[in-house]
């Protein structure tokens, strides 16, 4: 009886190390500072654009922070240089700032993201603003 139970106590202490062992992995992604700014709501969004398909110039009432869980994106504040991101890059589109480009890089598959709107009361969460002539 005395094995038994000093078996099951080596069992119970090797399992207890070896989950104590397993960490949480944790990578950053995107760290943004929003500056002083009130937040009540936060709505996320699944939006998905067909292959090769572009999002019209636009801007958003509230910050947006999102990523892309399928496909590759072409993303671009106004005046800024256009980058490529791919699953799993993250993205911060700033309050009333122009988006030159968010459209889907590949004309084969649809690009799917994840969008998280930053808001403060009840607003619509996309205006499309006049084309540019740059």
């Amino acid at each position: 009886m005395q094995k038994q139970i000093i078996f099951i106590l080596l069992l119970t202490m090797i399992y207890i190390n070896s989950t104590a062992q397993q960490a949480v992995g944790r990578k950053d992604l995107l760290s943004v500072t929003l500056g002083i700014q009130s937040v009540d709501k936060v709505q996320i969004k699944e939006i998905t654009l067909s292959a090769g398909q572009h999002a019209p110039l636009h801007q958003h009432p509230c910050p947006v922070v999102g990523y892309v869980a399928e496909g590759s994106l072409i993303y671009q504040i106004q005046g800024q240089p256009a980058q490529t991101l791919n699953q799993g890059d993250a993205f911060y589109e700033p309050a009333n700032t122009a988006i030159a480009r968010f459209d889907n890089a590949l004309a084969d598959k649809p690009l799917k993201f994840i969008a998280f709107y930053l808001t403060n009361g009840e607003q619509s969460l996309i205006q499309i603003l006049p084309a540019s002539n740059d």
